[in-house]
């Protein structure tokens, strides 16, 4: 592709291979190898390369202006791999900014702030997995998530990260061990500041250096696919940090945000909003999202703050960001031609319509959404007491009322356990036993609940304190038998959801799902069925959630046979008091729930069961 015709995508939006075209490339010509470095700066008077190579002196190496619009270039001979360098710009107002360079593939570790040259060659050996993850698209097959922040799910006895490969051999058997399908990792852009969890990057085709190189990424991604596990990254294309060296006023000019202060400067974070309507940012982030699927096989996204996005500085009254729609639009197409069996995530927790319909009906075009209603509900719930559950029951049932309107995402994520919230464990109410049978039976709920389950690390263990991105999990808890328990659980209902077709076929389908009774708010019980697609596999999931056992339990059942019970949260093996329906049970000619037949079961206290139906 010419300059020209470069040009003319990056200024329309439509420039999906940026990074081929801008940074830093080591290239072989007929005169030998040589490093080409290129940036597009429009408000720049002059560039120059300043680096190792040149001991950052101003002068050295000027760079060439080789288009009217703006686009600076120079070579240097030879192979400069792992060379550190900045774009020394002064621009037409006579400010100079030492800047990393916005396409690099590699940054030196914090402090530092200079980019590397880096070349992307990895061998791969997931390709079995690649060709599975294209052929189809996730919505029937058995997806749970482990969300991950790397620094801090374990740490190196001396307190330091572990690199991506060192991840690679502890993380991955962990996750796979457990059961769950998807990583999904915190933002792995490379960002300045720890404690911003990666949400304020300043390199976004950089994968952070605080974990090791893109090839030890690469590995680990790898690593992952060869395990069946897929990995879906945290993506934030809404804002940036306004650190000195990164995107904010690349050239002296808003190049990449809005130009209005008022849209701009995001008070709550310490950020500036991307203005995603500009051809030449829509241009660098889609071409971001494309890189990572190309070039680290990331199997999907996870979109940050996208009710930011859709409204204006994500205040409704403010009105709907069309050119922000119109970049979600471009985005969706992008992926799904890339990738038909990605995931497009949308945490958003706006009631913003459509957002998972096709773009032809009208819609966004992500493919799932975080289901933030659902999960402040239910915690809701779940931290009342039960005696005045009672008075909350819709908080339990509601979100059947729109579950099936989007395809959902069931999060209980980071956000929910840190600043003060307490972890899912310490939330629930009562002694320490009725504590752990609250979280046993919430993570039931998380499986059994029409949509997609995702659990924050550490939750699969019922860690007791919040989480800390200063320090790694608290892995000594396993040594105790309540807390194996509840990773044994955690494990357990991945199984059974990943074995049963009725918990994940027809996860967005009215047909999938059927209440047996959703109104018993007096004993706090609520019961439902689980379908497979063309429902020919059948679950009854029960919850009792008061501490009182319940003998004789009946339950309308919609169909004549045996009911076996594969899963209850009471039993001893998850440290529950024991109370189990060990014997199969037998359908009864005699209505009960608006149905001809029932069963009559053993409500263990605070507990979740599941009965299996064989005709």
């Amino acid at each position: 592709m010419s300059l020209s015709d470069v040009m003319y995508h990056l200024h329309k939006g439509t420039l999906y291979t940026a990074y081929e075209h801008f940074g830093a490339h080591v290239m072989d010509s007929n005169e030998g190898m040589k490093t080409r470095f290129r940036v597009y700066a429009p408000n720049a008077e002059s560039i120059d390369l300043v680096g190792s190579f040149n001991d950052y002196a101003l002068g050295a190496h000027p760079m060439e202006k080789v288009d009217d619009a703006g686009v600076f270039e120079t070579s240097l001979e030879g192979d400069l791999t792992g060379e550190r360098y900045k774009y020394a710009i002064l621009s037409k107002q006579g400010e100079r900014l030492y800047k990393s360079d916005p396409f690099a593939f590699y940054s030196a570790n914090r402090p530092d702030t200079v980019s590397r040259v880096a070349r992307l060659d990895f061998s791969w050996g997931d390709g079995s997995y690649m060709r599975r993850l294209r052929e189809s698209a996730p919505y029937d097959k058995p997806v749970s998530i482990y969300e991950v922040h790397l620094g801090s799910w374990m740490r190196k006895p001396d307190g330091g990260f572990h690199s991506y490969r060192e991840l690679a051999g502890h993380l991955i058997p962990y996750v796979a061990s457990l059961g769950f399908s998807h990583i999904e990792l915190m933002p792995i852009i490379e960002h300045p500041f720890d404690g911003s969890w990666g949400y304020q990057g300043t390199g976004y085709y950089s994968v952070t250096s605080r974990y090791g190189s893109p090839e030890d990424f690469a590995y680990f991604v790898d690593a992952a696919h060869q395990a069946g596990i897929g990995v879906i990254v945290d993506w934030v294309p809404g804002h940036i940090c306004k650190d000195a060296h990164g995107l904010y006023r690349f050239d002296g000019s808003f190049l990449y945000e809005y130009d209005d202060d008022s849209i701009r400067e995001n008070p709550v974070w310490g950020t500036a909003n991307l203005d995603l309507g500009k051809g030449e940012t829509r241009s660098f982030l889609i071409s971001n999202a494309l890189f990572f699927m190309r070039k680290y096989h990331i199997d999907g996204f996870r979109i940050d703050a996208v009710s930011n996005i859709v409204y204006y500085m994500g205040e409704s009254d403010r009105g709907v960001n069309e050119g922000a729609l119109a970049f979600l639009r471009a985005l969706s197409k992008a992926v799904f031609a890339e990738c038909d069996g990605a995931i497009l995530a949308a945490e958003d927790s706006s009631a913003f319509p459509k957002v998972t319909h096709p773009i032809e009906h009208g819609g966004l075009g992500f493919n799932y959404k975080w289901n933030m209603g659902w999960m402040n509900d239910t915690l809701k719930y779940f931290q009342k007491d039960p005696i005045y559950r009672k008075h909350h029951h819709s908080n339990l049932t509601f979100s059947l009322m729109y579950a099936f309107t989007e395809n959902f995402i069931l999060p209980f994520s980071h956000d929910e356990v840190v600043h003060g919230k307490g972890s899912l464990v310490d939330k629930m109410p009562g002694d320490y036993w009725q504590k752990f049978a609250n979280y046993r039976a919430l993570i039931g709920y998380l499986f059994t609940h029409p949509g997609k389950p995702l659990l924050f690390m550490g939750s699969e263990f019922a860690q007791m304190n919040e989480w800390n991105d200063a320090d790694e999990l608290d892995w000594q808890l396993l040594s105790y038998p309540v807390h194996d328990s509840a990773r044994r659980f955690t494990r357990d209902m991945n199984r059974v959801m990943h074995a049963e077709k009725a918990l994940h076929e027809a996860d967005h389908v009215p047909e999938g799902f059927e209440w047996i009774d959703a109104d018993n708010a007096d004993e706090s019980v609520i019961s439902f069925v689980r379908y497979s697609r063309g429902r020919e596999e059948m679950l009854v999931v029960v919850l009792n959630l008061t501490p009182t056992p319940r003998h004789d339990f009946p339950l309308g059942v919609p169909r004549k046979g045996t009911y076996h019970e594969i899963v209850n949260s009471d039993k001893n093996v998850y440290a529950g008091s024991n109370l189990f329906n060990g014997a199969p049970r037998e359908s009864i000619d005699e209505p009960m729930h608006g149905r001809d037949q029932h069963i009559r079961v053993l409500l263990a206290p605070l507990s979740i069961s599941i009965l299996k139906w064989e005709g």
